[in-house]
């Protein structure tokens, strides 16, 4: 699932990439709304099991509470550096899309976790507090 902070084009161009190998989708999309707490949707897509997110809010992946929810509902978060997000649209989508098959391979083997992609290499690294 790709969150607010990122657009909804970003999400239907990488889910028509992936169509039959992943579902990739905008949170507006999988809900039907623009504005759901982050509480909600993390709570939501936990009981569901077996998402990752990328999204663009770091705040999600390092500050309380949202974190440990993160982290208890078992889902997989790539959060986007803050120069990865100052980058034109093209430019970010050729970033994520050199860094899926790292991200495909971190969602396989973990359970949970919240990863920061950062402008540059070929590594994700955990996102710190």
């Amino acid at each position: 699932m790709v969150d607010n902070m990122l657009p909804p084009v970003l999400a239907r161009g990488l889910g028509a990439l992936f169509v039959g190998r992943h579902e990739v989708v905008h949170i507006k999309d999988l809900f039907n709304t623009g504005s759901l707490p982050d509480e909600e949707w993390i709570e939501r897509l936990g009981r569901e099991g077996g998402w990752c997110v990328l999204s663009g809010d770091r705040r999600i992946a390092t500050k309380r509470p949202s974190r440990e929810l993160f982290l208890r509902s078992n889902l997989i978060g790539f959060f986007l550096m803050p120069a990865v997000l100052d980058l034109p649209l093209h430019r970010q989508a050729a970033r994520i899309l050199t860094m899926w098959p790292v991200m495909e391979t971190t969602s396989k083997s973990m359970a949970n976790g919240c990863f920061e992609l950062g402008i540059s290499g070929n590594k994700l690294k955990p996102a710190s507090r």
